[in-house]
């Protein structure tokens, strides 16, 4: 028995965001020091194009605020945004929400309790003996690690689990500073939801078009559910196998710290060189334990930390410039949005002409630790 990915949903707030609109309507006044230049191409060269936010700062400035007025505000948004991603979800796999034996919510961006977990179980109408597990502050890669556990519940007990990766990142806006790592954690981060169901199966799920459309209408009327992923998205994928890679003496080179005001990321310069050495050791040692090769690989669903981080991994595979297109596609649409971006980029990756045919996925994710996830999935 393996762990099946049957559905997926995911959701973003509000409209988008023009990223040159954010520049010059509010961060080119927040970053104008002496280094507002540095700041200004930093914006330029991020790679976003877009994204989305529960606070728009060109209409609200919460970079003031406490993080408890902060933590409020995550309660209040984090819920609506949860459900829409989790009911798509359910939708696209056609499983009612009382089927679902475990909830893992994984987020790094606010707490609450009772917390968002406890929250979607009522308004989902999750059954009383669900359980659930919150992954908390583990950053950019915690899709990966909840991925692995999800699949282990599902192998072991052979009942379904939801996975609900989930951040609201522009609560964290920080005051007005010259430190260029504010600078660039606000040019690239992006608010977003995504959701997968895992099912037991023997072996690959083949169903046709057709019918996963009619399933997909036809659950969505069941759970009146919209998203902004309005059609059958991710699903068919099987986890094979999980890697992860921690490097200690990295630690301080990319942090999440909890300050009076709000959440404050660091992040070194140096991390894209620091990942350059564990790269390829890690995806080779993933590949070789289940009998393939890079070459062998038809699609690699990268976090996209920013273009440094993409630029390193292409390196460091020997990949061509459109084997990270599905990256770069949703970093310029969504910004990097921590633990679900992943999952935006798997989603990306397999509705795309890139993976007609099928055949091997790698995904990849990085954060703080020095920590690097990678997962193969396989039809």
């Amino acid at each position: 028995m393996t762990a099946l990915i049957a559905g997926f949903g995911a959701a973003v707030p509000g409209a988008a965001m023009d990223q040159q609109a954010l520049w010059g309507g509010f961060f080119g006044r927040h970053f104008a020091g002496s280094r507002g230049r540095t700041a200004e191409r930093i914006f330029t060269g991020s790679g976003v194009r877009c994204r989305h936010a529960v606070v728009n700062p060109l209409a609200e400035d919460v970079s003031g605020w406490s993080t408890e007025r902060r933590m409020r505000r995550y309660a209040l948004e984090a819920q609506p945004l949860g459900h829409r991603a989790v009911a798509a979800a359910l939708a696209d796999a056609g499983l009612a929400a009382d089927e679902v034996k475990l909830l893992i919510v994984a987020s790094c961006t606010g707490y609450a309790t009772p917390g968002l977990d406890i929250g979607l179980a009522a308004s989902l109408g999750l059954a009383c003996d669900a359980q659930r597990l919150l992954v908390g502050h583990m950053g950019c890669y915690a899709a990966l690690p909840a991925l692995g556990s999800a699949a282990d519940f599902v192998v072991a007990r052979g009942q379904p689990v939801v996975l609900l990766c989930l951040e609201l990142t522009s609560l964290h806006v920080q005051p007005p500073t010259d430190d260029l790592q504010q600078v660039v954690a606000h040019a690239l981060f992006g608010d977003a939801a995504a959701a997968l169901v895992l099912v037991p199966t023997a072996g690959p799920r083949k169903t046709s078009t057709r019918i996963r459309n009619d399933t997909w209408k036809a659950a969505k009327r069941r759970y009146g559910c919209e998203s902004t992923w309005d059609r059958p998205g991710l699903s068919g994928l099987r986890l094979v196998d999980l890697i992860a890679l921690t490097d200690t003496s990295a630690a301080e080179q990319l942090t999440w710290d909890v300050t009076d005001l709000g959440f404050r990321m660091g992040v070194a310069r140096t991390v894209p060189a620091a990942l350059a050495t564990h790269v390829r050791p890690a995806v080779e040692r993933l590949l070789g334990r289940n009998g393939l090769a890079v070459p062998d690989i038809r699609g690699w669903a990268v976090h996209p930390g920013g273009p440094a981080i993409l630029e390193t991994v292409q390196r460091e595979l020997a990949l061509p410039p459109a084997a990270l297109g599905a990256s770069r596609a949703v970093l310029s649409r969504h910004g990097n949005c921590s633990s679900p971006t992943v999952l935006l980029v798997l989603d990306e990756l397999v509705n795309s002409d890139a993976m007609d045919g099928g055949g091997p996925v790698v995904a990849m994710a990085f954060g703080p630790g020095l920590t690097l996830y990678a997962a193969l999935l396989s039809a």
